[in-house]
């Protein structure tokens, strides 16, 4: 699904750690993990007896803006034809409000949640920071600038995790 517009990011990654400081709460995990492509680090909590990772375990993570695989089909484009003909607007909601899993049927865990900091203070060059939290579990995705291109402040985002 990597060719849907609504995915702003996508990488394999491997993890590293599991817990490396010690597990905090009992229902939650600390992960790291490095990417296979874009050499990118991971720093995640999950909800670890929901989706239970191990150390060298694999899985693909996607962020996209919604779950909605057609959401540029339903996008408001002002309401106007061009004409000065008011076109009715669309209402757009979520596929799983319409019984509809969307991009959600292709992944195993899935989290939402907002893009809330970036971070350019980061060791390298032009390296920098994405935070994300998700209903108080949190995501640091660290790498270059250029894979995260996509990735703007303020945004509310989908987490797609699959093994």
């Amino acid at each position: 699904m990597a060719d849907s517009t609504n995915i702003i990011f996508e990488d394999r990654f491997t993890v590293d750690t599991v817990d490396k400081d010690g597990q905090r709460f009992d229902r939650v995990s600390r992960i790291t993990a490095t990417s296979h492509h874009h050499h990118l680090s991971l720093t995640l909590d999950i909800a670890s007896e929901l989706y239970p990772l191990q150390a060298s375990e694999a899985f693909t993570l996607a962020i996209a803006k919604s779950l909605n695989p057609d959401e540029d089909a339903l996008a408001d484009n002002g309401g106007g034809d061009g004409d000065g003909e008011q076109q009715p607007r669309r209402v757009r909601r979520e596929a799983w409000r319409n019984g509809d899993e969307g991009l959600a049927a292709d992944y195993e865990y899935v989290m939402y949640g907002k893009i809330y900091k970036f971070d350019d203070s980061a060791t390298g060059e032009n390296q920098t920071t994405a935070y994300f939290s998700f209903g108080g579990l949190l995501m640091a995705l660290r790498g270059s600038y250029r894979h995260l291109a996509n990735v703007v402040v303020g945004e509310n985002v989908y987490l797609l995790m699959r093994k």
